[in-house]
């Protein structure tokens, strides 16, 4: 049903890189995937780049990698400075914000696009990139939560490919290779806990950001680190899984397992259960991504020693100690545009706190409330979302103390 893309040259069958796109290329995740591109060289080609606004740091990836000839930054003032700054003579700079980053995401020489832009600033890079038929390697969890629906139907339409890298919907989509829909029972994301998993409940009145920040398993932004502090990260995961593998809200669930090296758990009608485990860290999912259909020798992270296997703990979710997954299920019950709302309500949040202008247990409840407030009726067309979306952050901007 899904075309696969061809790693073959129209010139006599001459093998060729496949060529990447990297939309996010200075966040965490671009960093793990221009590791991953490094170690392979001969399977993937870095030829187009763009970041929000961390100009030096986008010029020093285009300097580094001789084979990016496409660039942009979102900010106009980014944009403004890597012009000034200048480029080597054989890379062009597109237009800032959404513009550029829908060139790169469609350029003809481009044939997979990876998008880890924080937030639903990626949406429409997303889109293009279907329309035009590229492979849509996805880490931006908040793209498939906002607009799931016209998404899917994009990616349909083209029949391109939404290949997953956040690592629990990577390891569920290798879970699921050669198994029919009907024979999935239920899907299972594991979580760490994040920074507060073993805190009293009582200490959490009292968290600061640099508290959350601290996280014990992974390296990951601030955002979504934070995230993981109050399991919003998980809601999220789950709102995608029921997108991405077509799942109904009780087919997804969630546990605890600070160990952070199952990343699934697949269970089949027989009652038999796959799971997926490899090392926390993102190299893992997003080599699979870049190199499927096929697998690659490892090129980054050690794999996993079994001494580390021998001790593996699962707890059950306490959705009381953190509410986000449970307004998560709510959301994915009422649907609509519930899962929009919830998104934005979480970035209003989640920044608050990091200012200093929200309490932790603040966030929780800034998403009640605004969830709460809007209605969560579907909508046919993908301006009304964003519409709604610009709504649920101007409500829970307002529900802010001092706002």
């Amino acid at each position: 049903m899904i075309k696969t893309l061809a790693t073959l040259s129209s010139s006599g069958g001459a093998h060729r890189p496949k060529r990447i796109a990297l939309l996010g290329a200075t966040g965490s995740i671009g960093e793990s995937t221009l590791r991953v591109i490094a170690a392979h060289p001969e399977e993937l080609e870095l030829v187009a780049v763009a970041a929000h606004g961390r100009h030096a740091e986008l010029a020093r990836i285009i300097n580094t990698h001789p084979t990016v000839r496409h660039a942009a930054l979102f900010t106009e003032a980014g944009h403004a400075a890597l012009r000034e700054e200048g480029l080597p003579p054989h890379v062009k700079l597109h237009a800032p914000g959404s513009e550029g980053l829908e060139v790169l995401a469609t350029l003809p020489e481009v044939d997979c696009v990876l998008i880890a832009v924080v937030g639903t600033a990626g949406l429409r890079p997303a889109l293009a990139a279907l329309a035009a038929g590229k492979d849509l390697a996805l880490a931006s969890k908040e793209i498939l939560v906002l607009a799931g629906r016209f998404v899917m139907a994009a990616a349909r339409a083209s029949s391109a490919r939404i290949l997953p890298v956040d690592s629990e919907h990577n390891a569920v989509f290798q879970c699921l290779q050669g198994h029919a829909h009907a024979e999935l029972r239920r899907v299972t994301l594991t979580a760490s806990g994040g920074a507060f998993r073993d805190w009293p409940a009582e200490r959490l009145a009292d968290v600061k950001p640099a508290d959350a920040l601290k996280h014990p398993n992974w390296v990951m932004g601030p955002k979504i680190t934070v995230d993981s502090a109050t399991l919003a990260n998980k809601g999220l995961e789950l709102i995608e899984a029921q997108c991405l593998f077509d799942l109904r809200p009780e087919q997804c669930a969630a546990v605890i397992h600070p160990q952070s090296i199952v990343h699934c758990l697949v269970e089949f009608t027989d009652g038999a259960m796959l799971a997926q485990l490899c090392p926390p860290s993102m190299t893992f999912p997003i080599q699979h991504a870049l190199l499927y259909p096929r697998r690659g020798p490892r090129g980054t992270d050690e794999a996993l020693p079994i001494d580390r296997l021998l001790q593996l703990e699962f707890r059950p979710v306490d959705e009381g100690r953190f509410p986000m997954l449970r307004l998560a299920r709510e959301t994915m019950q009422a649907g609509g545009v519930a899962p929009a709302i919830y998104n934005a309500a979480n970035e209003v949040a989640v920044e608050a706190f990091l200012g200093g202008r929200l309490p932790f247990l603040g966030i929780p409840d800034v998403v009640e409330k605004t969830l709460a407030s809007l209605s969560p009726a579907a909508a046919s067309e993908l301006a009304a979302v964003l519409a709604v979306d610009a709504q649920a952050r101007r409500v829970a901007e307002a529900l802010i103390p001092g706002s």
